[in-house]
């Protein structure tokens, strides 16, 4: 791992939206988990990207880092099955941004992909945009739920062309996590979908990435497919809970 771990260490940290998407989340728990990243700057020398909570703990997350430079993400549209009225998700994604949240990670209906329902996807991921504005959509394709690599490239190209600002591998609640095939094909989609039109588009690794070794891994496949620029946090997220600590003691 050296030689990769010498050229992402000092980044990969401040890629990190540090994530609690437990069931048992309390506005206390949210409170001490926001505290904890504040406190991990000091020693790391970095702050977490962004801490991403449920939708009932936005403002919890906000009080708890006013006056940080550390994002507010949230997970909304019906995460992580996406099986919801299109109506609600949008509703979902009013009330996070109309809460103060910075970011918003959403989840595609896998039944639309499964259908191929290009039109379908690119809709609702079209409409949460739009509620989003200049906010940041992240929009999860669960690639666990997505058998091949054509369905995960098609996903990934939908998701683009409805107007996602990242598209990221997984919900953390599914059968497996990020993989590393998977992460290819969605960054080559990524580099062919900026190749035509010119617009930026980042990546988020998330889903049982646990070890800086892992961490590492996704930068470097990254960085190989994309360029060493693209390890920072406007274009490369990896969501993580316990990576964070596991990082910060390497």
């Amino acid at each position: 791992m050296s030689e990769d771990w010498n050229i992402h260490a000092n980044r990969l940290f401040s890629c990190i939206d540090h994530t609690s998407l437990s069931t048992t989340d309390s506005e206390s728990t949210i409170s001490k988990f926001c505290r904890r990243a504040l406190e991990l700057k000091d020693s790391a020398g970095e702050h977490v990207y962004a801490v991403c909570v449920y939708l009932p703990y936005i403002s919890v997350a906000r009080r708890a880092l006013q006056g940080s430079e550390i994002k507010v993400a949230v997970v909304a549209g019906a995460f992580p099955h996406g099986q919801m009225p299109l109506s609600l998700k949008v509703s979902e994604v009013q009330y996070a941004i109309d809460q103060g949240a910075d970011e918003v990670d959403i989840v595609i209906n896998r039944g639309l992909v499964m259908s191929d329902d290009r039109d379908g996807v690119i809709e609702e991921v079209k409409r949460m945009k739009e509620v989003c504005g200049d906010k940041i959509l992240k929009v999860i394709l669960e690639t666990c739920d997505l058998p091949s690599p054509t369905l995960i490239s098609k996903a990934a190209r939908w998701a683009m062309e409805g107007g996602a600002d990242f598209i990221k591998t997984s919900t953390g609640k599914g059968k497996e996590g990020a993989e590393l095939s998977s992460a290819e094909i969605m960054l080559k989609e990524i580099k062919a979908y900026q190749e035509t039109y010119r617009r930026t588009i980042g990546f988020k690794a998330a889903g049982g990435i646990r070890t800086p070794k892992q961490a590492c891994d996704f930068a470097s496949l990254a960085s190989r497919i994309m360029g060493e620029s693209y390890i920072n946090p406007h274009t490369f997220r990896i969501g993580a809970s316990s990576l964070t600590e596991n990082l910060l003691a390497r």
